[in-house]
């Protein structure tokens, strides 16, 4: 087909399809879209630059660059490897997205000191529309070629009793040391970078910006990369950075009109041969365009809830935690509570009435809340996440003996004949949280909030990052608080309707009490399981089931003209023990997964569930360079923050992660996962970078290995809602 033609069709395309789209302020001008530069490296070398919009890309066949100055000829462009996408006018073609530098050589003549190039290009948005051809002029000057040194020469200098300056005569000017460069990325953003000259580095910890003669705007919190570490001399252990350093800075706008504003960017860097710079500072004016209205998906989950939090009146405010805690209280968060409330008012035997037992988990519930609130906002204002802290082995292996005494006492073995001291300490041990009393409950409700249920949600990360930000601990706690007693409805209509449910009197209390026993025990080998390993779990789930089975008279003939209920617990007898053989079974072939006893052996094996997705554990320190790396490669990268005893976590990685679509949208990308389980330095580090309160926690990072922070996943996502996440970050 011939070019005019196919530029012709090009441009009827772009002119029918984007007058709607124009109208609607979906599709970019094309010098928004495309935002090109040039510089000009060295006297020897300029680079093109585009940063492209999110959503837009440039065809490499179309780019032409041309020298309209005599003297220069331009060597062949370096074009980076890019995408290969098959387009319905040119066929098989390279496209490049997000940003791109091209180097030119140049062979210059004569001295000539200036370049005026000529820069051609073509793209499209993704929504299918295509742009004319652009065309654009730029006026370079070059810098003085660098003058090779003799040291012969040089020194025959010195000898004859001039200055001996070996290491500084051919030092490069700053400017041309550290090249300084700012643009406006968008409307709310900056872009700055830095080209370093080959054998000089720039200090990370001296690079300072601020705004100046910018009303109603200011930067927001930025975050510089991680660089070289280095001992220096002067300034101890510090960070550096070779060959070149680009970010973002977000701007925060109280207006939308366009106005200039000057960016102050302060450094400082020194050669590789021990010659260091004195501070250096410049200023660049910036043309912000008009502010649009961010769109809702601009902003990640909990970014949205800040805002709310800063915007909306308290009762709003309030009124949206509690339904956000409702929602939270159908995930696993809330689950293990239900079994210990329950236990608490069993406990109470036959004296519990419907009041006394709606009070009971009334106190529980407000226990938690404020459990959360009051050590949400110590997370918030002083970066130490206290749930975290409370899953150190020891302090799950108490928590979990003292269920052990609750169910034991359940059971009636309290009753057998100790001898007394010990039998007043274990009966006190097991009676203190179980009395009745509205204390007992609370305490429990606080333990449990802490040890039991540790969980991170959009909405807690929110109001905790909120409270960080601001220091407003009132509207942040109050949050907080509201939101635990959302989570705690299920246990307030457990204890409203546990004074009917449960009988007053007789054997079936005493059987209730045994089946509550069960249950405790079977949340001490829950919590027991983020601290021992599995096999050993899994004979404890074995041990939990076969010895209630014989209880329930499950090996033992029923008697004639049997009552339903008993033959219903013996029913029920029969399935623990079969299962509990099956788990000792599993437990002799080696096997680890209570869900899945006999993997492994014959049939089981060819019908076994596909396992989920494999992580790449990385270090934190490792992080960032194997993020570089595949994007070096042109591959996403999915970056997951998990922990042991993060219980939706593990819900993500056996339903959400274990389906074939997941693993089948998850296709091409670098799976990364950091493991924060003991909640090092180096753990507690790596969440603040990541302004993260705690796991679960998933990141995506694009092909110019910059996080998508509008598409975090904070919290559990069932398998449906994760794969409409995946697809918002390639949209």
């Amino acid at each position: 087909m011939p070019l005019f033609k196919i530029i012709f069709l090009c441009f009827l395309s772009f002119v029918s399809q984007s007058a709607f789209a124009l109208g609607a302020d979906e599709i970019l001008p094309p010098n928004q879209a495309f935002k090109v530069s040039a510089k000009a490296l060295a006297a020897d070398r300029i680079e093109i630059s585009w940063d492209i919009a999110e959503g837009y890309y440039l065809y490499r066949n179309k780019m032409r660059f041309e020298s309209k100055t005599g003297q220069i000829r331009l060597g062949e462009p370096d074009f980076p490897a890019g995408q290969t996408k098959h387009d319905e006018n040119f066929g098989d073609v390279v496209i490049y997205r997000n940003a791109l530098n091209i180097p030119v050589a140049l062979t210059v003549e004569n001295g000539a000191s200036s370049l005026q190039l000529s820069v051609q290009y073509q793209g499209c948005a993704d929504q299918g529309i295509c742009y004319p051809p652009q065309k654009t002029t730029f006026d370079l000057k070059l810098p003085s070629p660098v003058a090779k040194v003799d040291p012969v020469k040089q020194l025959l200098k010195g000898s004859s009793g001039s200055k001996l300056n070996l290491f500084e005569d051919d030092l490069l000017p700053p400017d041309q040391a550290f090249e300084f460069f700012a643009s406006i990325k968008d409307d709310h953003s900056l872009h700055v970078n830095w080209h370093i000259a080959d054998g000089y580095y720039l200090y990370r910890e001296k690079i300072q910006f601020e705004l100046i003669n910018a009303d109603g705007v200011k930067l927001g919190t930025y975050d510089i990369p991680r660089g070289a570490p280095k001992q220096d001399e002067t300034f101890g252990q510090v960070e550096t950075f070779h060959d070149e350093l680009g970010f973002d800075l977000p701007v925060i706008r109280s207006g939308q009109a366009a106005q200039t504003i000057t960016l102050l960017a302060k450094y400082q860097g020194c050669a590789d041969r021990g010659v260091c710079y004195p501070p250096m500072s410049k200023k660049i004016d910036l043309a912000l365009p008009i502010a649009r209205q961010p769109a809702a998906q601009e902003l990640s989950e909990q970014d949205q809830i800040v805002q709310s939090l800063r915007k909306d009146s308290l009762p709003i405010t309030l009124l949206s935690f509690f339904g956000f805690g409702l929602l939270l209280s159908l995930t696993p968060c809330i689950f293990p509570m239900i079994p210990i409330l329950s236990g608490i008012i069993v406990g109470h035997g036959n004296r519990i009435t419907t009041g006394r037992a709606f009070l009971l988990s009334l106190s529980y519930v407000v226990a938690s809340a404020l459990t959360y609130t009051v050590f949400g906002i110590l997370a918030a204002l002083f970066g130490s996440n206290l749930q975290t802290t409370f899953q150190q082995p020891w302090i799950i292996g108490l928590f979990s003996a003292v269920f052990v005494l609750l169910s034991l006492s359940m059971f009636g073995f309290y009753h057998l004949e100790l001898p007394k001291s010990l039998q007043v300490k274990l009966h006190n041990s097991s009676e203190i949280h179980r009395d009745g009393s509205l204390w007992g409950a609370a305490i429990m409700g606080s333990l449990s909030s802490l040890i039991v249920g540790p969980c991170v949600a959009a909405p807690l990360a929110g109001a905790l990052i909120y409270i960080g930000q601001t220091g407003d601990a009132v509207l942040g706690g109050s949050a907080l608080f509201a939101l635990g007693l959302g989570m705690g409805v299920p246990l307030l209509l457990l204890g409203a309707s546990a004074g009917k449910l449960l009988p007053k009197a007789g054997d079936w209390l005493n059987s209730t009490k045994a089946v509550f026993g069960v249950i405790m025990l079977a949340v001490a080998i829950w919590m027991l399981s983020r601290i021992l390993p599995g096999n050993v779990i899994m004979m404890l789930w074995a041990i939990l089931l076969i010895f209630p089975a014989i209880y329930l008279s499950a090996v033992d003939p029923l008697p004639e003209n049997s009552s339903g209920w008993r033959k219903l617990w013996k029913g029920l007898g029969l399935m623990m023990l079969a299962y509990g053989l099956l788990l000792l079974i599993g437990f002799s072939l080696g096997n680890s997964n209570p869900l899945k006893p006999l993997q492994g052996l014959g049939v089981s094996t060819a019908q076994a569930a596909e396992p989920g997705i494999v992580f790449e554990r990385v270090a934190s320190v490792a992080l960032e360079a194997r993020i570089k790396q595949a994007a070096a490669n042109h591959q996403p990268v999915m970056l997951d923050f998990y922990a042991d005893w993060c219980i939706s976590c593990k819900e993500m990685e056996a339903y959400t992660f274990a389906d074939p679509r997941v693993k089948q949208a998850l296709k091409g990308y670098v799976l990364l996962q950091v493991d924060v389980t003991n909640n090092s330095d180096d753990d507690k580090a790596l969440l603040t970078k990541f302004n993260l309160i705690g796991p679960p926690a998933i990141l995506f990072f694009g092909l110019d290995h910059q996080e998508k922070i509008a598409n975090r996943v904070i919290g559990y996502q069932d398998v449906e809602t994760f794969i409409k996440s995946l697809q918002r970050t390639q949209s």
